[in-house]
């Protein structure tokens, strides 16, 4: 039992620390200052320590001036209110919404990325380790008051929004780890808030909530709106409470307010096709949002001013300013966030505007209308809480409590409880009153750990999700098997009972799991048809069981003790050996496929391939593998048809033939032809990862026939099919191999073998730094002035200065103004004389919404004029023009042949 129970909440804008003595007669929760730089020099203890890094440059400040008390600083980094003030002052070097990154599964979030978009000088800091930056700040201030009893001895609770998924748990808890604090438990915001309220409100709590049968949590952060409802059901002695449903993740908080003041700013600022750089904008929204928190305050001022500094030497001269009035802003945020709407009315699902630095936010800014579809969702719950209380129309909540920042402004929270009377036929639910919305999460974490040891009330209702195992698919319909339902209790164990697998050890197993907060009641075991758009896929679990033989095992599933999806293989028969199941956070986002039925014909199309490369093979005609791939049609179909799951376990079948391909150059040739064929492009299916792996390991043995120019085509034709499987550190070797090959060589000289296909790879090694894609892009473009030059070459520039890449991480693109320089000199060249320059020229100026990457608009306009002026195809210049995703046509283009029909990836 330690000392102290501790409270952090981790947000998106600050992050605040609670605690309460346990020794003391009656703990009190009472808020941790910590003691922060504000001003060079000047060391003061606040409840509120921005979450904000700021990445200074060589010299830019003075050390003696940085040191906290328990350190001097290290140069690299000033965390908290001074850095916030720097990164309203300097342009690009500001890391913000660590937090909204950590729950962004489309880059790899333990990668330096931030700060987005940033001048390469700037040292840049994975959203994972910016998280555990700011938890180690907490601990280090903590154990500076506290040297008898360190932060990492205390029982903690460490706060994150409901709807948060697996991966974004999984590393808020790594991001605690790596910060030193090896046992936290995790507890949802709204739940927090709801603690909270019921600690100031325990010694009145029946009167309180007398008249209040289902509580709406509503949540607005700084990065995310959290909804969830929590049923109140009244004893005699105390109400009960249970969280009945949480929402889906919405990227939409006060960042996306600041973000629209921003776009208003750099509007009143700029000249009318002026545009703001990156470091710019981050350095406007900044200063935005110090101005929406003035605005916004209780004794706001009449106005509040926003300059955007210069540049160099001319800083001061520079300086342009713009005024918000406060009414104006709090009618912007009023009627652009918290709409008049119907209770039927429902989120629009085209792409918003407001899309920047790489976040997916959400694509409706009106949290009315989120909150309208959030109720809709959970009717059946809704109707269970409220009883006979439930209208014969839409149930709807009878209490409301407001959290976050935001509901600081009595116009925010004015409008939402109007909107909500206006559902309940003018009748206003409850408000339950919160008085310091911005405290509160940290504060109900203490009370919530105070509930655990029986002060206070505890909120139960276990998982906020049903999690459920995809079966193997049998005809149209993808039937399911609930693995954990919703409101399964923490350390509750379920085994799939009546369902077992045979696995084989020491080779790969796959899971593919999905998770719902749907209204529908589950039950272990319970056999269903999944609605897609009501689940979500979790990330995959793919791993190789230790072992030798196989084992009958049953899968058991439970609740972690920090909230999240916990799996095992149990061996069954009397053994007691158990296998822990690991989710996948790394990746692109491509869906994890179940298994599906095996062709008909495939022993047979299996055992053609053995006859050429297993191990029995002797008596061959050497002439008669070169019919293998026609032979491989006649039994499974054309190829172009065969589906992601064939593809696969073809490539499986090829891969037990591996050592056998250097029977003869024909023997590699078709080798290398079939297995990146069947593994392309080397992800979105269950499993590739370990595939590609394997064959990865071929690659140092080189190509066996080297002097057969066929040969050598196909062994780089493979590592192209496949490159998207391969890392960084695999994609760079791939690069050292053909870079000294990739100049344009002086005249007279003849190419190696295979120069052309080593060109298309290097367009396609999409995950080495960005500095290296330059250095490759320029060389191609060089081989671009020569005549005769293959225009394949367009596709690799064009691949390599890609604004959306096909399959590598946002933050590795290219520099825009490199982009640019090879947009126009794809502009410049005859695309009927070169067709793959359009191409080039489509994906060096595709709008991403994010200005850290996007080109000029002037030049983007060039682009989409000339793509409708030479008929290319339509597609390319909407790609141009507005945020849209590739079609399937378009994808093939992209990857440079066709993809595996079936195959699901993420755009």
């Amino acid at each position: 039992m330690s000392r102290y129970l501790v409270g952090i909440d981790l947000g998106t804008t600050h992050t605040l620390v609670a605690c309460a003595d346990t020794l003391a007669a009656t703990p009190e929760i009472e808020l941790f200052a910590l003691e922060q730089l504000v001003a060079p020099g000047e060391v003061a203890a606040r409840p509120l320590l921005a979450s904000m890094r700021y990445h200074p440059a060589a010299g830019e400040l003075n050390a003696a001036d940085l040191g906290l008390p328990w350190a001097a600083w290290d140069g690299s980094a000033v965390i908290g209110e001074l850095a916030r003030e720097l990164g309203a002052k300097v342009p690009g070097r500001l890391v913000t919404s660590a937090k909204s990154w950590l729950s962004h599964p489309g880059v790899d979030r333990t990668a330096p990325i931030l700060p987005w978009g940033a001048d390469a000088s700037v040292a840049r800091i994975s959203p994972l380790d910016a998280s555990a930056s700011y938890l180690a700040y907490v601990r280090a201030a903590w154990d500076y008051h506290h040297p008898q009893a360190p932060l990492a001895a205390q029982e903690i609770v460490l706060t994150l929004p409901a709807s948060f998924d697996e991966g974004a748990r999984l590393l808020t808890v790594e991001a605690a780890r790596r910060a030193g604090l090896p046992q936290v438990r995790l507890l949802e915001e709204p739940q927090a808030a709801c603690y909270d309220w019921t600690a100031r409100h325990a010694e009145q709590l029946v009167a309180a909530l007398a008249d209040v049968h289902l509580l709406l949590v509503v949540d607005v952060g700084g990065g995310t709106t959290d909804l969830t409802l929590i049923r109140v059901e009244h004893d005699d002695d105390a109400p009960r409470l249970t969280r009945v449903a949480v929402g889906e993740h919405l990227m939409l908080g006060g960042d996306n307010m600041d973000l629209m003041l921003a776009h208003v700013a750099e509007r009143r600022l700029l000249a009318d096709g002026e545009r703001l750089g990156a470091g710019q904008l981050a350095q406007l929204i900044q200063q935005c949002r110090n101005a929406k928190e003035r605005l916004l305050a209780a004794e706001a001022p009449e106005a509040a001013r926003v300059t955007l500094l210069g540049g160099g030497s001319r800083l001061i001269g520079a300086a342009r300013s713009v005024s918000f009035s406060r009414d104006e802003v709090r009618e912007w945020l009023v009627e652009g966030f918290l709409p008049v709407c119907a209770a039927d009315d429902r989120p629009s699902g085209r792409r918003a505007a407001l899309v920047e630095f790489g976040l997916p936010y959400a694509a409706d800014a009106a949290i009315t209308r989120h909150i309208a579809a959030f109720l809709g969702r959970h009717q059946v719950a809704a109707r269970a809480a409220l009883g006979d209380a439930a209208d014969d129309g839409l149930a709807l909540p009878d209490g409301l409590l407001l959290n976050g920042g935001v509901f600081h402004a009595h116009a925010l929270s004015a409008r939402l409880l109007d909107v909500l009377a206006q559902w309940r036929g003018g009748e206003p639910p409850r408000r339950l009153a919160n008085a310091d919305p911005d405290l509160a999460v940290a504060r109900g974490a203490v009370a919530a750990a105070l509930a655990r040891r029986g002060t206070g009330v505890r909120i139960g209702g276990g998982s906020a999700r049903s999690y459920c195992l995809l079966l193997d698919a049998e005809g149209e319909q993808r039937q399911a098997v609930c693995v954990l339902p919703r409101g399964s209790e923490e350390g509750q164990e379920l085994a799939l009972a009546g369902r077992s697998f045979r696995l084989r050890l020491g080779e790969p197993v796959h899971f593919s799991l999905v998770a719902s907060a749907e209204d529908q009641p589950r039950a272990a075991g319970e056999l269903l048809v999944p609605d897609i758009a009501l689940y979500s896929p979790l990330p995959p679990v793919a791993t190789v069981l230790d072992g030798h033989g196989e084992a009958q095992v049953q899968l058991v599933a439970s609740l972690s003790t920090v909230g999240t999806l916990a799996l095992a293989c149990a061996e069954l028969g009397g053994a007691e050996r158990r296998w822990n199941l690991e989710f996948q956070l790394r990746g692109e986002g491509a869906e994890a496929l179940p298994a599906q039925a095996q062709h008909p014909r495939f022993d047979e199309a299996a055992d053609r391939i053995l006859r050429f490369y297993g191990g029995r093979a002797k008596d061959v005609n050497p002439k008669e593998i070169k019919s293998l791939r026609a032979d491989l049609e006649k039994l499974l179909g054309a190829r172009e048809h065969w589906d992601t799951p064939l593809l696969r376990e073809l490539g499986g079948v090829l891969w037990e033939g591996a050592r056998r391909r250097r029977r003869s150059a024909d023997h590699e040739r078709l080798w290398c032809s079939l297995i990146g064929y069947a593994l392309r492009p080397g992800f979105g299916h269950a499993l590739d990862d370990w595939r590609v792996a394997q064959l990865w390991t071929l690659f140092p043995q080189g190509v066996q026939y080297a002097g057969d120019a066929q040969v050598v085509a196909e062994w780089w034709t493979l590592w192209r099919r496949v490159a998207g499987g391969l890392g960084e550190a695999a994609q760079c070797a791939l690069l050292d191999a053909i870079e000294p090959d990739l100049p344009a060589l002086a005249k007279g000289s003849k190419a190696k073998p295979g120069t052309d296909d080593r060109i298309r790879l290097a367009g396609a090694l999409e995950r080495v730094p960005a500095a290296r894609k330059v250095a490759v892009g320029e060389t191609l473009l060089a081989r671009l002035g020569h005549k005769g030059e293959s225009n394949q070459t367009w596709w690799a520039l064009g691949r390599l200065g890609a604004r959306v890449p096909f399959h590598g991480s946002a933050h590795a693109v290219v520099p825009v103004e490199v982009a640019e320089r090879w947009c126009a000199a794809a502009l410049a060249v005859d695309w009927k004389a070169a067709p793959p320059a359009a191409l080039a020229a489509t994906l060096l100026a595709r709008l991403s919404g994010d200005r850290a990457r996007d080109i000029d608009a002037g030049l983007r306009a060039q682009v989409a004029e000339q793509l409708r002026a030479t008929k290319q195809p339509e597609n390319w210049a909407r790609l141009v023009e507005a945020v849209v995703e590739l079609d399937e046509a378009d994808r093939k283009r992209v990857f440079g042949e066709a993809l595996p029909p079936g195959l699901r990836l993420a755009d």
